[in-house]
């Protein structure tokens, strides 16, 4: 099954998309669950409607991306707006959650002992 391309050929629509801004606010990795936390209601950017409708059920950031077939920068910025906003919630690896946190040695310990066994 082949998907068509991500959306990165009209920059004038993905401008209109984030209102003009280029970068997120960088608070989702690519991993980073979203999920809705009200319906879409009238009026709202068709994007906005459509990441709410998919994320009823626990979703990807990359997953977003690509069933929206926009590049994920542009998601991240949508989606900081519906975080701002309330609609949405963020379960797992964000960056700021991991923000100066370091890896447990021990478990590094394990798996360099496990590497070196093989």
């Amino acid at each position: 099954m082949r998907r068509p391309p991500v959306d990165t050929g009209d920059p004038d629509r993905l401008y209109t998309l984030t209102g003009g801004r280029s970068r997120a606010a960088g608070r989702f990795d690519l991993v980073t669950l979203i999920t809705s936390e009200r319906p879409p209601t009238p009026g709202m950017q068709s994007e906005h409607t459509r990441i709410l409708l998919l994320c009823e059920r626990p979703t990807a950031v990359a997953e977003i991306a690509a069933d929206l077939r926009l590049p994920v920068t542009v998601v991240r910025i949508l989606l900081g707006d519906l975080l701002d906003r309330g609609l949405i919630r963020t379960h797992g690896s964000t960056r700021e959650s991991r923000a100066g946190r370091r890896p447990d040695a021990r478990q590094l310990q394990k798996v360099l002992h496990a590497l070196q066994t093989l």
